[in-house]
């Protein structure tokens, strides 16, 4: 599975999360981007329960990350 990640940042803690991020498994690029989010990252894991964990718990879970909203690929 693989999913595109774009997170909304806390004024102040925005270096210290993306390098936090970047050393999350399953994290494969980090992308810093202007607009309405502060980053886009994209994450792969074996399972959907896995790729559900790894977001919620690991990403979410990173002090200075405000929001989050998951963009899961397909095939079509």
């Amino acid at each position: 599975m693989k999913a595109f990640v774009l997170c909304k940042l806390a004024p102040g803690k925005e270096q210290k999360a993306i390098q936090t991020i970047r050393a999350v498994p399953g994290v494969t690029e980090v992308f810093m981007v202007f607009g309405g989010w502060d980053v886009v990252l994209s994450a792969e894991a074996d399972t959907m329960d896995k790729l559900c964990g790894l977001v919620v718990s690991r990403v979410r879970g990173v002090d200075g990350v405000a929001g989050t909203e998951t963009l899961v690929t397909t095939n079509l």
